[in-house]
């Protein structure tokens, strides 16, 4: 006798696809059902990739005929709002961007769902670099000792403080000592913890670049630090300034590649802020976000190598690898450390066995390798955004692009809010260098309109289509 085939209840809504609820309207039902279902794709309520439901449940559902189903998906499949393959059934197309409401409905022109992101901040999170980790996990665990799975010590896991403290000496030109060296959870996490300290210790007023992450000036805010800014230019932040009288007793910079400016901190103004920090006693906060990646000029080393002592140095693995690891690390001077892992806890924050796998990914090469190989990749988009630009518009300058993950569009005067608009018509995201501003900071020469471009966000498949969008808003 035949082996009787059983269907189970998964399997069912496999076949069936994704529950409906649709309104027919009109007499005509083919006509009702094609636009519900093609109203249903454009407005976002049925997402690419979905799969319907066969046309016979469907049929059953509505109460039709299979027939009038079946016409109304081969005409969607013709338009493209639909795909058909065997054995896969009938999904929305990949392509089928959704718009946020019907444009049939008489209301103002809607805007595109985002296709393209060019952000600041983001990164192409495909070119994580599974395999290595992976393997730095397997060796990593096998060769722990049975005390790296207790609560940590709250400063890190010395071995990964030992390796930085090789890596750092070695990429950056940082002098960190291993027991200087203090794992945090992320930059943010880092200078919560100094500013609470600084506060602690009596100063209550941090200067920061007139131009950079609102996130930074809202953590300082947190700790009610007073915040004023520093002008930028194209020598970096203005740190004559902080003779002025504005009375800070530290300064938040990003030295080696200013964020979002792109421009490096001159010789003259790296020792006039080394001066400033030995004659009043401040602190200088350096933040080496994307230190690794320099393309076309001599490497910057961090200020941190020329005084140790008046330098607390941040560094992170959010744009070298990936910010989801939630690790960064921070080299702070002898006469500050007890004060700083008093204010960090008595227990680690960070994961010790995300700490063991990058110690062992830092020792074996494997992060040198990896940062390497993104250094190339961005530096070839790089290399294509300034390409494409130059032959698009002759209105538009790129520049703050010799380091790091973006570069600076510069507009012609009064175009910023413009261009902005235009870029979300076409779905792609992008940043105004107005967004970067100092909320006491009135627009200035130079910086006054431009684009913050970001050509490490997408992926490499994705990145002629973004570049073209770009091309396409610009005046």
């Amino acid at each position: 006798m035949a082996k009787r085939q059983t269907t189970s209840p998964a399997d069912v809504l496999a076949k069936a696809g994704v529950d409906l609820h649709l309104e027919l309207h009109g007499p005509r039902l083919r006509a009702g059902l094609t636009d519900a279902l093609r109203e249903a794709v454009r407005s976002g309520r049925l997402a690419p990739g979905t799969r319907l439901p066969a046309s016979r449940a469907l049929a059953d559902d509505l109460g039709i005929a299979r027939s009038t189903v079946t016409e109304c998906y081969t005409a969607l499949i013709e338009e493209g709002w639909l795909i058909a393959r065997h054995g896969s059934g009938t999904r929305v197309a990949e392509r089928a961007q959704p718009f946020r409401g019907s444009a049939q409905s008489g209301g103002p022109a809607l805007r595109r769902q985002p296709s393209h992101g060019l952000g600041a901040g983001a990164a192409d999170y495909a070119e994580f670099p599974r395999a290595p980790w992976l393997a730095a996990a397997r060796r990593a665990f096998a060769a722990a000792p049975h005390s790296a799975f207790g609560y940590g010590d709250p400063l890190g896991w010395m071995e990964l403080r030992m390796a930085l403290s090789g890596y750092l000496s070695r990429v950056r030109g940082v002098y960190a000592e291993p027991g200087q060296i203090v794992i945090t959870s992320g930059f943010h996490h880092g200078l919560a913890v100094i500013a609470r300290k600084l506060k602690s210790l009596g100063t209550d007023t941090v200067a920061v670049e007139a131009y950079g992450l609102g996130i930074y000036r809202a953590v300082l805010g947190d700790e009610r630090m007073n915040i004023p800014p520093l002008g930028v230019d194209e020598n970096g932040a203005r740190v004559e300034d902080l003779a002025g009288g504005k009375e800070a007793g530290a300064v938040l910079l990003t030295p080696a590649h200013q964020f979002p400016t792109g421009h490096a901190l001159s010789t003259e103004r790296r020792a006039s802020v080394l001066d400033w920090a030995r004659r009043t006693g401040g602190v200088i906060l350096e933040d080496d976000y994307d230190g690794e990646f320099r393309y076309d000029r001599k490497p910057v080393g961090a200020l941190q190598g020329l005084d140790p002592d008046h330098v607390v140095y941040f560094g992170t693995a959010s744009k070298s690898i990936a910010p989801a690891l939630r690790l960064a690390w921070m080299v702070v001077p002898e006469h500050l450390l007890p004060a700083v892992a008093e204010a960090k806890g008595r227990v680690d924050t960070v994961s010790v066995l995300d700490q063991l796998i990058f110690t062992e990914f830092v020792t074996s090469g494997a992060f040198d390798r990896h940062v390497r190989g993104r250094r190339q990749n961005y530096r070839r988009r790089r290399d294509e955004l300034i390409e494409a630009i130059a032959q698009s518009t002759s209105e538009v300058q790129v520049t703050g692009m010799a380091a790091g993950l973006q570069a600076v569009l510069t507009l012609p005067a009064g175009t910023e809010a413009q261009v902005l608009r235009a870029a979300a018509r076409q779905g792609l995201i992008v940043s105004g260098l107005a967004e970067f501003r100092h909320p006491s900071v009135e627009a200035h020469q130079p910086w006054r309109d431009a684009l913050v471009v970001n050509f490490s966000a997408v992926s490499d498949s994705a990145w002629p289509g973004a570049l073209r969008a770009l091309c396409g808003v610009l005046p």
